[in-house]
Protein backbone atom coordinates (compact mmCIF):
# COMPACT_ATOMS: atom_id res chain seq x y z
CA UNK A 1 0.00 0.00 0.00
CA UNK A 2 2.67 2.47 0.40
CA UNK A 3 2.85 3.48 -3.45
CA UNK A 4 -0.50 4.36 -2.88
CA UNK A 5 -0.21 6.70 0.18
CA UNK A 6 2.83 7.99 -1.76
CA UNK A 7 0.98 8.77 -4.49
CA UNK A 8 -2.22 10.16 -2.73
CA UNK A 9 0.85 12.20 -0.84
CA UNK A 10 2.16 13.83 -4.05
CA UNK A 11 -1.73 14.92 -5.20
CA UNK A 12 -2.22 16.36 -1.97
CA UNK A 13 0.77 18.68 -2.21
CA UNK A 14 -0.30 19.48 -6.17
CA UNK A 15 -3.66 20.22 -5.26
CA UNK A 16 -2.55 22.37 -2.35
CA UNK A 17 -0.32 24.60 -5.00
CA UNK A 18 -3.30 24.61 -7.53
CA UNK A 19 -5.32 26.35 -4.91
CA UNK A 20 -2.34 29.05 -3.58
CA UNK A 21 -1.30 29.62 -7.05
CA UNK A 22 -5.04 30.01 -8.13
CA UNK A 23 -5.30 32.77 -5.53
CA UNK A 24 -2.28 34.79 -6.25
CA UNK A 25 -2.23 34.68 -9.73
CA UNK A 26 -5.51 35.97 -10.00
CA UNK A 27 -4.70 39.52 -10.48
CA UNK A 28 -1.56 39.10 -13.42
CA UNK A 29 -3.50 36.53 -15.34
CA UNK A 30 -6.62 39.25 -15.51
CA UNK A 31 -4.79 42.15 -16.34
CA UNK A 32 -2.41 40.88 -18.92
CA UNK A 33 -4.63 38.62 -20.86
CA UNK A 34 -7.59 41.58 -20.86
CA UNK A 35 -4.93 43.50 -22.77
CA UNK A 36 -4.12 40.23 -24.72
CA UNK A 37 -7.94 39.95 -26.02
CA UNK A 38 -8.07 43.33 -27.14
CA UNK A 39 -6.22 43.18 -29.87
CA UNK A 40 -7.31 39.34 -30.57
CA UNK A 41 -7.89 38.61 -34.01
CA UNK A 42 -10.21 35.65 -33.11
CA UNK A 43 -12.01 37.67 -30.91
CA UNK A 44 -15.26 37.44 -33.43
CA UNK A 45 -14.61 34.21 -34.91
CA UNK A 46 -17.23 31.34 -33.47
CA UNK A 47 -14.44 28.95 -32.18
CA UNK A 48 -16.36 25.81 -31.42
CA UNK A 49 -19.48 26.85 -32.42
CA UNK A 50 -20.09 25.74 -36.34
CA UNK A 51 -22.93 23.81 -36.96
CA UNK A 52 -22.99 20.81 -39.22
CA UNK A 53 -25.48 19.27 -41.52
CA UNK A 54 -25.96 16.42 -39.47
CA UNK A 55 -25.65 14.58 -36.55
CA UNK A 56 -25.72 11.20 -35.22
CA UNK A 57 -25.18 8.86 -32.85
CA UNK A 58 -22.34 5.37 -33.41
CA UNK A 59 -22.55 2.71 -30.80
CA UNK A 60 -18.82 1.44 -30.28
CA UNK A 61 -19.13 -2.34 -30.15
CA UNK A 62 -18.89 -2.07 -26.41
CA UNK A 63 -22.48 0.07 -26.54
CA UNK A 64 -20.54 3.03 -25.65
CA UNK A 65 -22.55 6.26 -27.84
CA UNK A 66 -20.15 8.31 -29.69
CA UNK A 67 -21.40 11.73 -31.19
CA UNK A 68 -20.85 11.87 -35.01
CA UNK A 69 -21.12 15.18 -36.82
CA UNK A 70 -20.82 15.59 -40.83
CA UNK A 71 -20.64 18.60 -43.25
CA UNK A 72 -21.06 18.21 -46.72
CA UNK A 73 -19.55 20.47 -49.59
CA UNK A 74 -20.74 23.98 -49.32
CA UNK A 75 -21.38 24.16 -53.02
CA UNK A 76 -23.72 20.93 -53.06
CA UNK A 77 -21.46 19.01 -55.31
CA UNK A 78 -21.19 15.42 -54.50
CA UNK A 79 -18.32 14.75 -52.56
CA UNK A 80 -15.14 12.64 -53.83
CA UNK A 81 -13.83 12.12 -50.73
CA UNK A 82 -14.81 11.69 -47.24
CA UNK A 83 -12.34 13.15 -44.69
CA UNK A 84 -12.63 12.07 -41.12
CA UNK A 85 -10.99 14.51 -38.38
CA UNK A 86 -9.68 12.18 -35.15
CA UNK A 87 -8.85 14.51 -32.40
CA UNK A 88 -6.23 14.12 -29.64
CA UNK A 89 -6.57 13.35 -25.57
CA UNK A 90 -8.14 15.51 -23.27
CA UNK A 91 -9.70 17.79 -26.37
CA UNK A 92 -12.54 17.28 -28.37
CA UNK A 93 -14.31 17.24 -32.15
CA UNK A 94 -14.17 21.69 -31.32
CA UNK A 95 -10.39 21.45 -32.23
CA UNK A 96 -10.46 20.81 -35.94
CA UNK A 97 -12.97 24.37 -36.17
CA UNK A 98 -10.50 25.96 -38.72
CA UNK A 99 -10.60 23.37 -41.09
CA UNK A 100 -14.05 22.21 -40.48
CA UNK A 101 -14.97 26.01 -41.44
CA UNK A 102 -12.55 26.12 -44.34
CA UNK A 103 -12.38 22.36 -46.49
CA UNK A 104 -15.83 22.43 -47.06
CA UNK A 105 -15.25 25.08 -49.55
CA UNK A 106 -13.09 23.12 -51.51
CA UNK A 107 -13.97 22.01 -54.84
CA UNK A 108 -10.88 19.97 -56.22
CA UNK A 109 -11.39 17.70 -54.53
CA UNK A 110 -14.93 18.28 -52.80
CA UNK A 111 -14.78 16.60 -49.17
CA UNK A 112 -17.15 15.69 -46.73
CA UNK A 113 -16.59 16.48 -43.37
CA UNK A 114 -16.82 13.26 -40.66
CA UNK A 115 -15.98 14.42 -36.75
CA UNK A 116 -16.72 12.41 -33.82
CA UNK A 117 -16.04 12.77 -30.12
CA UNK A 118 -13.65 9.84 -28.92
CA UNK A 119 -14.98 8.30 -25.85
CA UNK A 120 -15.10 9.93 -22.78
CA UNK A 121 -14.68 13.35 -24.42
CA UNK A 122 -16.80 15.82 -25.76
CA UNK A 123 -20.19 14.76 -26.31
CA UNK A 124 -19.92 11.20 -26.53
CA UNK A 125 -20.69 8.90 -23.68
CA UNK A 126 -18.40 7.82 -20.97
CA UNK A 127 -16.09 4.64 -21.61
CA UNK A 128 -15.19 1.93 -18.67
CA UNK A 129 -11.61 2.19 -17.53
CA UNK A 130 -10.78 -1.22 -19.23
CA UNK A 131 -12.00 0.25 -22.35
CA UNK A 132 -10.31 3.11 -22.19
CA UNK A 133 -7.30 2.17 -24.59
CA UNK A 134 -5.80 2.99 -27.84
CA UNK A 135 -7.20 -0.59 -29.02
CA UNK A 136 -10.89 0.46 -28.56
CA UNK A 137 -9.86 3.89 -30.41
CA UNK A 138 -9.28 2.18 -33.54
CA UNK A 139 -12.65 0.36 -33.11
CA UNK A 140 -14.55 3.12 -32.40
CA UNK A 141 -13.25 4.42 -35.73
CA UNK A 142 -13.98 1.79 -37.56
CA UNK A 143 -17.42 1.87 -36.21
CA UNK A 144 -17.54 5.26 -37.36
CA UNK A 145 -16.07 4.28 -40.84
CA UNK A 146 -18.87 1.71 -41.20
CA UNK A 147 -22.00 4.23 -40.15
CA UNK A 148 -21.02 7.14 -42.30
CA UNK A 149 -18.61 6.21 -44.91
CA UNK A 150 -19.70 2.73 -46.12
CA UNK A 151 -18.26 3.24 -49.48
CA UNK A 152 -15.96 5.28 -51.30
CA UNK A 153 -12.51 6.52 -50.51
CA UNK A 154 -11.46 7.64 -47.55
CA UNK A 155 -8.60 10.07 -45.80
CA UNK A 156 -7.70 9.55 -42.04
CA UNK A 157 -6.69 12.68 -40.24
CA UNK A 158 -5.26 12.14 -36.71
CA UNK A 159 -4.41 14.48 -34.10
CA UNK A 160 -2.44 13.27 -31.01
CA UNK A 161 -4.32 10.23 -29.74
CA UNK A 162 -6.47 10.27 -32.56
CA UNK A 163 -3.38 9.47 -34.58
CA UNK A 164 -2.80 6.53 -32.48
CA UNK A 165 -6.27 5.45 -32.84
CA UNK A 166 -5.82 5.83 -36.78
CA UNK A 167 -2.39 3.41 -36.24
CA UNK A 168 -4.51 1.22 -33.86
CA UNK A 169 -7.32 0.34 -36.91
CA UNK A 170 -4.57 0.07 -39.35
CA UNK A 171 -2.55 -2.52 -36.78
CA UNK A 172 -6.45 -3.94 -36.89
CA UNK A 173 -7.76 -3.81 -40.65
CA UNK A 174 -4.07 -3.06 -43.12
CA UNK A 175 -6.84 -4.40 -45.72
CA UNK A 176 -8.74 -1.20 -44.85
CA UNK A 177 -6.19 0.98 -45.95
CA UNK A 178 -5.09 -1.28 -49.05
CA UNK A 179 -8.53 -0.69 -50.15
CA UNK A 180 -10.06 2.46 -49.08
CA UNK A 181 -7.81 4.58 -47.47
CA UNK A 182 -6.50 6.73 -49.71
CA UNK A 183 -4.53 9.34 -47.86
CA UNK A 184 -3.58 9.74 -43.61
CA UNK A 185 -2.36 12.72 -41.84
CA UNK A 186 -0.41 12.14 -38.71
CA UNK A 187 -0.65 15.72 -36.50
CA UNK A 188 1.58 16.11 -33.30
CA UNK A 189 1.47 12.67 -32.74
CA UNK A 190 3.18 9.18 -32.13
CA UNK A 191 4.29 5.95 -33.40
CA UNK A 192 5.55 4.79 -29.12
CA UNK A 193 7.28 5.78 -26.28
CA UNK A 194 5.13 8.66 -25.00
CA UNK A 195 6.72 10.34 -21.97
CA UNK A 196 10.45 9.09 -22.92
CA UNK A 197 10.64 12.51 -23.83
CA UNK A 198 9.37 16.18 -23.57
CA UNK A 199 8.21 18.03 -19.96
CA UNK A 200 10.39 17.46 -16.92
CA UNK A 201 8.73 13.80 -15.36
CA UNK A 202 6.35 13.43 -18.39
CA UNK A 203 2.58 13.63 -17.33
CA UNK A 204 1.96 10.39 -19.40
CA UNK A 205 4.92 8.48 -18.21
CA UNK A 206 3.50 5.93 -15.41
CA UNK A 207 6.29 6.83 -13.32
CA UNK A 208 4.80 9.93 -12.33
CA UNK A 209 3.18 9.76 -9.24
CA UNK A 210 0.83 12.85 -9.50
CA UNK A 211 -1.57 11.50 -12.17
CA UNK A 212 -1.80 8.35 -10.23
CA UNK A 213 -2.41 9.78 -6.88
CA UNK A 214 -5.26 11.82 -8.57
CA UNK A 215 -6.83 8.92 -9.87
CA UNK A 216 -6.80 7.69 -6.63
CA UNK A 217 -7.98 10.70 -5.17
CA UNK A 218 -10.89 10.79 -7.83
CA UNK A 219 -12.27 7.98 -6.92
CA UNK A 220 -12.60 8.48 -3.39
CA UNK A 221 -13.22 12.24 -3.27
CA UNK A 222 -14.62 13.29 -7.10
CA UNK A 223 -16.10 16.61 -6.06
CA UNK A 224 -12.61 17.72 -4.20
CA UNK A 225 -10.89 16.84 -7.14
CA UNK A 226 -13.12 18.70 -9.58
CA UNK A 227 -13.82 21.52 -7.47
CA UNK A 228 -10.19 22.14 -7.10
CA UNK A 229 -9.82 22.19 -10.81
CA UNK A 230 -12.31 24.89 -11.25
CA UNK A 231 -10.61 26.98 -8.31
CA UNK A 232 -7.44 26.71 -10.74
CA UNK A 233 -9.21 27.89 -13.98
CA UNK A 234 -7.03 31.11 -14.56
CA UNK A 235 -3.89 28.91 -13.50
CA UNK A 236 -4.77 26.32 -16.05
CA UNK A 237 -5.36 29.02 -18.81
CA UNK A 238 -1.66 30.00 -18.39
CA UNK A 239 -0.25 26.74 -17.76
CA UNK A 240 -2.48 25.72 -21.06
CA UNK A 241 -1.37 28.90 -22.88
CA UNK A 242 2.40 27.62 -21.83
CA UNK A 243 2.55 24.06 -21.83
CA UNK A 244 0.24 23.87 -25.45
CA UNK A 245 1.48 26.33 -27.38
CA UNK A 246 4.52 28.05 -29.09
CA UNK A 247 6.40 30.78 -27.93
CA UNK A 248 5.03 33.61 -30.56
CA UNK A 249 1.70 35.44 -29.96
CA UNK A 250 -1.22 33.39 -29.34
CA UNK A 251 -4.98 33.78 -29.77
CA UNK A 252 -6.23 34.56 -26.03
CA UNK A 253 -9.80 33.22 -27.51
CA UNK A 254 -7.98 29.74 -29.25
CA UNK A 255 -6.23 29.42 -25.57
CA UNK A 256 -9.64 29.80 -24.24
CA UNK A 257 -11.22 27.06 -26.28
CA UNK A 258 -8.18 24.48 -25.87
CA UNK A 259 -8.88 25.17 -21.92
CA UNK A 260 -12.61 24.84 -22.18
CA UNK A 261 -12.14 21.19 -23.96
CA UNK A 262 -9.15 20.10 -21.46
CA UNK A 263 -11.81 21.57 -18.71
CA UNK A 264 -14.64 19.50 -19.70
CA UNK A 265 -12.14 16.03 -19.30
CA UNK A 266 -12.59 14.91 -15.82
CA UNK A 267 -9.54 13.88 -13.73
CA UNK A 268 -10.84 9.97 -14.03
CA UNK A 269 -10.83 10.43 -17.95
CA UNK A 270 -7.62 11.46 -18.05
CA UNK A 271 -5.84 9.17 -15.59
CA UNK A 272 -8.37 6.28 -17.26
CA UNK A 273 -5.86 6.72 -20.57
CA UNK A 274 -2.74 7.43 -19.35
CA UNK A 275 -1.45 3.44 -18.88
CA UNK A 276 -2.50 2.77 -22.36
CA UNK A 277 -0.41 6.00 -23.94
CA UNK A 278 2.44 5.69 -22.05
CA UNK A 279 2.30 2.00 -23.50
CA UNK A 280 1.22 3.24 -27.31
CA UNK A 281 3.61 1.08 -29.80
CA UNK A 282 2.44 0.89 -33.45
CA UNK A 283 5.54 1.25 -35.42
CA UNK A 284 5.24 -1.59 -37.48
CA UNK A 285 1.53 -0.51 -37.84
CA UNK A 286 2.39 1.96 -39.93
CA UNK A 287 3.30 -0.29 -42.31
CA UNK A 288 -0.28 -0.73 -43.34
CA UNK A 289 0.28 3.03 -44.88
CA UNK A 290 2.36 2.54 -47.66
CA UNK A 291 -0.27 2.31 -50.18
CA UNK A 292 -1.62 5.39 -48.98
CA UNK A 293 -0.76 9.76 -49.12
CA UNK A 294 1.02 10.23 -45.86
CA UNK A 295 1.74 13.46 -44.45
CA UNK A 296 3.56 13.71 -40.50
CA UNK A 297 3.04 17.42 -39.47
CA UNK A 298 4.36 18.53 -36.23
CA UNK A 299 5.13 21.59 -34.10
CA UNK A 300 9.18 21.99 -33.25
CA UNK A 301 8.33 23.18 -30.25
CA UNK A 302 5.96 20.90 -29.15
CA UNK A 303 6.12 19.85 -25.47
CA UNK A 304 3.92 16.79 -25.44
CA UNK A 305 4.73 14.65 -28.51
CA UNK A 306 7.99 16.32 -29.54
CA UNK A 307 9.41 16.77 -33.28
CA UNK A 308 12.52 14.82 -32.06
CA UNK A 309 12.44 12.32 -32.11
CA UNK A 310 8.28 11.71 -32.58
CA UNK A 311 7.38 12.96 -35.54
CA UNK A 312 11.56 11.54 -37.28
CA UNK A 313 10.72 8.30 -36.16
CA UNK A 314 7.81 8.20 -37.85
CA UNK A 315 8.99 9.60 -40.99
CA UNK A 316 12.06 6.60 -40.89
CA UNK A 317 9.08 4.19 -40.84
CA UNK A 318 6.99 5.99 -43.97
CA UNK A 319 10.21 7.01 -46.38
CA UNK A 320 7.43 8.29 -48.73
CA UNK A 321 5.54 10.66 -46.90
CA UNK A 322 5.82 14.51 -46.41
CA UNK A 323 6.92 15.36 -43.37
CA UNK A 324 6.47 19.13 -42.36
CA UNK A 325 8.25 20.60 -38.95
CA UNK A 326 6.52 23.57 -38.30
CA UNK A 327 8.32 26.45 -36.98
CA UNK A 328 7.67 27.51 -33.77
CA UNK A 329 4.59 25.54 -33.26
CA UNK A 330 3.35 23.52 -30.11
CA UNK A 331 0.81 21.04 -29.66
CA UNK A 332 -2.31 21.82 -30.71
CA UNK A 333 -0.99 22.92 -34.15
CA UNK A 334 -3.80 22.94 -36.70
CA UNK A 335 -5.27 25.71 -33.69
CA UNK A 336 -2.16 27.84 -33.64
CA UNK A 337 -1.13 27.14 -37.37
CA UNK A 338 -4.20 26.22 -38.98
CA UNK A 339 -3.42 28.41 -42.42
CA UNK A 340 -0.75 26.05 -42.87
CA UNK A 341 -1.98 22.85 -41.61
CA UNK A 342 -5.39 23.72 -44.04
CA UNK A 343 -2.92 24.39 -46.42
CA UNK A 344 -0.96 20.73 -46.33
CA UNK A 345 -4.25 19.11 -45.63
CA UNK A 346 -5.54 20.58 -49.05
CA UNK A 347 -2.54 19.32 -50.69
CA UNK A 348 -2.46 15.82 -49.16
CA UNK A 349 -6.03 15.76 -50.47
CA UNK A 350 -5.23 16.48 -53.72
CA UNK A 351 -2.52 14.07 -53.90
CA UNK A 352 -5.17 11.62 -53.33
CA UNK A 353 -7.64 11.90 -55.98
CA UNK A 354 -5.00 12.82 -59.03
CA UNK A 355 -6.16 10.33 -61.66
CA UNK A 356 -3.49 9.08 -63.98
CA UNK A 357 -2.61 11.65 -65.90
CA UNK A 358 -1.65 13.50 -63.05
CA UNK A 359 -4.80 16.20 -63.16
CA UNK A 360 -6.82 16.29 -60.07
CA UNK A 361 -11.11 15.16 -60.53
CA UNK A 362 -13.27 17.57 -59.72
CA UNK A 363 -13.81 21.24 -60.57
Amino acid sequence: MKPVWQALAWTSGVLGAAITGAVVGVAAHSSRVAALRKADPHAAEPLGRLRPDRESTVAADDGVPLAVQEIQPVDGGDAELSVVLVHGFALDSRCWHFQRRDLPELTAPRVRLVLFDQRSHGRSGRSAKHNSTIEQLGRDLDAVLRATAREGPVALVGHSMGGMAIMALAEQRPELFRDRVRAVALIGTSAGAIGASGLPRPWLSRANPVPRGLALLAGFQPELVERTRRMGDRLAWSLIRTLSFGDGEISPAVVDLVAEMIGATTVEVVTNFLDTISTHDRRTALAALSTCEVLVLSGDVDRLTPYSPHAEVMAAELPHARVVRVEGAGHPVMLERHELVTEELIALLRRAVEDKTGEVTGG
